[in-house]
């Protein structure tokens, strides 16, 4: 009789409990903490040494998270913080997650992410870019095309497919947040990219209105090779497309883009195309070179002036363990046609004559 009863009453609580399902989860912390000593040769007529951050790759942390929701489903989000251990200021302009910062759902049929994200040029074109494998100063012309990711798209919806064949396909449109001007300062871009082996090809395009102040914070780059075009520009345009190859250790990327700042300059178009060789060599586990050559033609409609710009950039990596390494990079960069002036992205001034040189030691540190 005691044993029914007990069995009864256990019956009877086990089903006045709510039935409770934990979800797997998992947040994950990261960074990159990059510094060095840079030499130029010529910044504002005079040769210059300083310590300078965020050069093989961008200073940053950030947190990954992600939630199994079941059926295939996850809850995705990313925010990742930008700074200068330098000085111990933020980047991106004083944001706190300024680098990125998105959540989303994540599934079978893709990704949707939803905040501040890289454009599809950015994630399409990555990984043939010089800049994005082995630092900043590989950049286009102050990166005048975003193919470094300087800038990061606002209030930004983006889908991501999933893997189908090797191929993938992404779309992101960014609302302008203008009261009764939709897409005032809107941004649109697409993407496509097919892998096969050693073998990566890609192609994305970019449009952002009124750029100066939807991408760029309303502050005029700091590099002199077309920061006179983004204050009046209507639009900013990019499309391009790339590839690269790896035979054993050694792997060759191409790539080309075009830029048009729409009425950059006395109402009309400025327009810039980038062309870009590089060849990476690891020549063991722990050493890696690197070498890219960048020719950039512009053209300021209002003028018929010609700016060209000619970039030979060297990197070489040693890697004392999985997540630290050091690297010596070297950037020649020479200013020709109409150009009277070289700077190199990220330098914090331009070279009083045509050329301009940098040559660095740093150390980066992965946790």
């Amino acid at each position: 009789m005691k044993k029914s009863l007990s069995t009864a009453l256990a019956t009877a609580l086990l089903a006045a409990t709510p039935i409770v399902s934990h979800a797997q989860s998992a947040v994950t912390l990261y960074g990159i903490v990059d510094e060095g000593i840079t030499y130029t040769n010529n910044q504002s007529g005079h040769a210059n040494y300083q310590l300078q951050s965020s050069v093989a790759s961008a200073s940053r942390w950030g947190l990954r998270g992600a939630e199994d929701l079941g059926g295939g489903m996850k809850a995705v989000f990313v925010l990742e913080n930008g700074f200068d251990p330098s000085t111990g200021n933020l980047g991106n302009n004083g944001r706190i997650f300024g680098r990125q910062a998105f959540v989303g759902l994540s599934s079978k049929y893709g990704t949707v992410t939803m905040g501040r994200q890289y454009d599809e040029v950015v994630d399409m074109l990555a990984p043939v870019d010089a800049s994005l494998k082995w630092g900043i100063y590989f950049a286009h012309a102050g990166d005048v095309d975003n193919t470094s990711g300087s800038v990061r798209i606002n209030n930004s919806i983006k889908y991501v497919s999933p893997n189908i064949s090797g191929i993938t396909v992404g779309a992101l449109y960014s609302f302008g947040g203008q009261p009764g001007q939709f897409s005032s300062q809107s941004t649109s871009s697409a993407g496509i990219s097919y892998t096969r082996g050693p073998l990566y090809v890609a192609a994305a395009y970019m449009f952002m209105k009124n750029p100066f102040a939807a991408g760029f914070d309303s502050l005029a780059p700091k590099n002199i090779i077309y920061s006179a075009y983004v204050p009046s520009a209507q639009s900013w345009r990019v499309a391009g497309a790339g590839g690269s190859y790896a035979i054993g250790p050694v792997t060759a990327g191409f790539e080309y883009t075009s830029t048009q700042f729409a009425k950059g300059f006395a109402g009309n178009d400025v327009n810039f195309d980038n062309y870009e060789a590089n060849v990476g060599w690891l020549v063991r586990p722990d050493i890696q070179l690197g070498v890219a050559y960048v020719y950039t033609h512009g053209k300021i409609d209002a003028t018929s002036a010609v700016p060209i710009y000619r970039a030979i950039d060297l990197s070489a990596d040693y890697f004392l363990s999985k997540r630290t390494d050091i690297y010596l990079a070297g950037v020649v960069l020479k200013a020709g046609g109409s150009a009277t002036q070289a700077q190199i992205t990220t330098l914090s001034a331009a070279s009083s004559t045509t050329s301009q040189v940098a040559l660095r030691v740093g150390i980066r540190h992965k946790f």
